[in-house]
């Protein structure tokens, strides 16, 4: 009955409205605008960071839990409350001092990180579980199984990472080369040597599997890696850089480099390389550091961090081989085609598969790639035994100076 009459006098514009229908008018109107403040000031007043703060300022791990993130690059159909708040501060989109940037053609940042990380939302929760200026936790393991299956680049953290407690600066160049580094240069929690001299003899002592079991002991087989043929599939560096016109050969990149004996043999070459390695069971980038040239942690499946047409060589040992999705294989071979200047060379060391692979697959993919064949060398590979028919190449490849997209 009252909605009926309240249209009525809705209908009848020309009489006057009495003193109730008003007062419910302004009541109405102050309602509205208290729920709108009210909805405001608990959804949105936490969702950004004030330009002005400083670095300094720690922000409250609960300002991202009261509400839901909606992020661009994530699923829409995923509902985000499941990412830990930290994730959520480092990936949302950032509004910039200065405002609209051309270069980024927006007036706000995206930090990048890998969407696979949502994938594992236990996992990332662990990773992302810290306390804002303070330790990081030693989660050495969790940061690189994540990494692995795809969280790549990994969400930066606001903690500090745990030092060795009694650190021991590197040996001085060039002694660093050769010469193993104190043991008091790394944390050793997730490895199961706690101590370089176990990794050294591990060949020996261990059973069990391990990447680059032998790559430790700098007296062994590294000593002698890349100056010595052991068989033709054994590229000396000399020959290879004998290929080009001396001294243009100057920067280059090893594909997972074990303990970056490549690196160094290139570096007293007056060449600067730059390998890349996981810490697979032992401390890989610490020792790479160590002797002297740069490593770069990063997988197999990333991008390669470089601009197109830049690098003069690109070499990779074992780590390129039959054990990698052949899709997966064909744009990694493409991706150092592009990092590759005209003329660059890609030297595909070791590479294994079985006979049939050969000529059925991985020959008419690399031929697919456009390199011109310097070198191509097949031989059998004997070391699991003959009747598994394994095979190795060893490649030699350019980048033609012409026609090369």
């Amino acid at each position: 009955m009252h909605v009926v009459q309240y249209h009525k006098h809705m209908e009848s514009p020309h009489k006057p409205k009495p003193l109730s229908t008003r007062l419910f008018y302004l009541f109405l109107l102050l309602s509205t605008n208290l729920l709108t403040l009210f909805l405001s000031t608990n959804f949105y007043s936490s969702s950004s960071l004030c330009a002005a703060d400083t670095a300094a300022t720690t922000i409250s791990a609960s300002s991202t839990t009261a509400h839901t993130v909606t992020h661009p690059n994530l699923d829409d159909s995923r509902n985000t409350l499941d990412l830990p708040p930290e994730f959520l501060a480092f990936t949302s989109a950032q509004k910039l001092p200065f405002g609209f940037n051309t270069n980024m053609d927006s007036d706000h940042i995206i930090p990048p990180v890998g969407r696979p990380c949502t994938l594992f939302p236990n996992e990332l929760r662990r990773y992302m579980a810290y306390k804002v200026n303070g330790s990081c936790p030693d989660d050495e393991l969790l940061a690189q199984k994540l990494l692995l299956k795809g969280c790549e680049p990994l969400p930066r953290r606001r903690c500090r990472p745990a030092a060795p407690p009694e650190y021991v600066e590197p040996y001085p160049l060039p002694t660093s080369f050769w010469t193993t580094p104190s043991d008091k240069s790394v944390v050793w929690t997730a490895y199961t040597c706690k101590n370089y001299q176990c990794l050294i003899d591990r060949m020996k002592t261990h059973k069990g599997f391990d990447d680059c079991k032998d790559c430790f002991d700098l007296l062994g087989r590294e000593k002698v890696r890349w100056t010595t043929v052991g068989t033709n599939l054994d590229f000396p560096i000399d020959e290879v850089l004998a290929v080009k016109k001396p001294g243009t050969i100057r920067i280059g990149l090893d594909i997972g480099g074990g303990v970056g004996t490549f690196a160094i043999r290139m570096k007293e070459r007056n060449v600067t390389i730059i390998t890349t390695s996981m810490n697979l069971n032992g401390p890989f980038n610490n020792f790479i550091a160590a002797r002297g040239v740069i490593p770069m942690y990063i997988s197999i499946s990333q991008r390669l961090p470089f601009f197109d047409n830049t690098l003069d060589i690109v070499h990779s040992m074992h780590v390129m081989s039959n054990w990698i999705p052949t899709t997966m294989l064909h744009f990694m071979f493409f991706d150092i085609y592009r990092v590759l200047r005209p003329g660059g060379l890609f030297w595909l060391d070791h590479f294994f598969c079985v006979g049939d692979q050969l000529e059925d697959v991985y020959a008419p993919l690399i031929n697919s790639i456009g390199f011109k064949r310097v070198k191509w060398v097949v031989g059998p590979k004997l070391d699991r035994g003959a009747e598994l028919r394994e095979m190795y190449i060893s490649a030699l490849l350019e980048k033609p100076l012409k026609n090369s997209w």
